[in-house]
């Protein structure tokens, strides 16, 4: 079910002042951004990870701002669905979202989101080349590796093939929300491509009957099972593992031989958006050094920009090396928004079930 939260002069004050000074909020807007005002309803994931967003950006950005920022929170399947089906409407509800870079350009090429103009944004410039894209503004990237709790698993996994090995039967564990990309991992270590995930869907069968993996609804599930060592394996987000081996988590990560499954977040602007400058602001906002720093610490992903204000070791913590990037492993747009439907259906009917 969708959830709203609201920012702005409803927030808590303490909660603002405290992010505004750690981040030096005043500085963090170009003067336009300073003035807009009104409502500018954000669709973003809920969990830890809008927390993170709002607290580490939106929260010291907008403190001095008279515009309030609605959360439409949903998962990404919904809030697509949404969109979709309000591409007929004269007005969106929903100003900007937050999508992965495969979930943007599908609803792109579905004719959901506006091509930026880039004028508007001028921050746009630093993004790293591989990450730009027309319709959708990076923030923060990584890639799917694997994680490993060391003291039941001493010998670091070094394929994505490790989570089918029998004698971590009944201790694998799996995030639901997560089914594309345990596609990829299966196709990669069964001899399929990006470009070609047929050998997936066997391969994930075998995982079930011979490994049976447990299930998680949530990245925070997934944590609470490694902490109280109910699995031993699974393979998630670099930054995942970054973030819950700080907080104390039994875990580990390795990069898998096959290469990581990369992954970019950012957001986009909905056609027919109410408040297409706020929006517009808010992409501008979102790419100022000290904003993209504070996402980077606050996700544990690496920045999405060349001018990110992020400390030399934290850097080293949170960035793959560079054999590690020229091993990662992106979508292939075209094909995963032509196939992600039959995905879906096949995970829920067959893999789920």
């Amino acid at each position: 079910m969708t959830n709203q939260t609201i920012l702005g002069p409803a927030l808590d004050r303490r909660r603002l002042l405290a992010g505004a000074a750690a981040l030096g909020a005043a500085s963090l807007l170009p003067g336009a951004g300073r003035a807009q005002s009104g409502e500018l309803v954000v669709s973003n994931w809920g969990g830890d990870w809008n927390e993170r967003i709002a607290k580490g950006f939106e929260e010291p950005a907008f403190a001095a701002s008279a515009m309030r920022i609605i959360h439409d929170l949903a998962p990404v399947p919904e809030r697509k669905a949404k969109m979709l089906a309000e591409r007929r409407l004269p007005r969106s509800s929903v100003d900007v979202t937050w999508l992965s870079d495969a979930d943007a350009y599908e609803m792109s090429a579905q004719g959901v989101l506006e091509t930026l103009d880039m004028s508007r944004i001028p921050s746009a410039g630093h993004i790293i080349e591989k990450l730009r894209r027309p319709y959708f503004i990076p923030a923060a990237y990584g890639g799917v590796v694997l994680l490993y709790n060391p003291a039941r698993i001493p010998q670091a996994p070094t394929s994505f093939a490790d989570l089918w090995n029998p004698k971590y039967a009944g201790r694998v564990g799996i995030i639901d929300q997560l089914y594309f990309n345990y596609i990829y991992a299966a196709a990669l270590a069964h001899g399929g491509s990006m470009g070609d995930v047929s050998k997936a869907f066997p391969a994930l069968l075998e995982m079930k009957k011979q490994v049976q993996p447990r299930l998680y609804p949530s990245h925070q599930a997934l944590a609470a099972a490694f902490k109280a060592e109910e699995i031993w394996i699974s393979a998630n987000y670099s930054a995942r593992a970054i973030q819950w081996e700080k907080e104390g988590l039994p875990l580990r990560w390795s990069y898998p031989k096959e290469g990581a499954v990369a992954i970019s977040f950012g957001a986009g602007i909905p056609k027919r958006a109410r408040n297409v400058d706020g929006a517009y602001a808010y992409l501008e906002a979102m790419l100022q050094p000290k904003p993209m720093g504070a996402i980077s610490l606050a996700t544990s992903y690496a920045v999405a920009t060349d001018n990110a204000d992020v400390p030399v070791e934290d850097r080293k913590r949170l960035e793959f090396t560079a054999d590690q990037i020229a091993k990662l492993n992106f979508v292939d747009y075209p094909y995963a928004a032509k196939s992600d439907a039959q995905w879906i259906e096949w995970w829920n009917k067959e893999f789920k079930a």
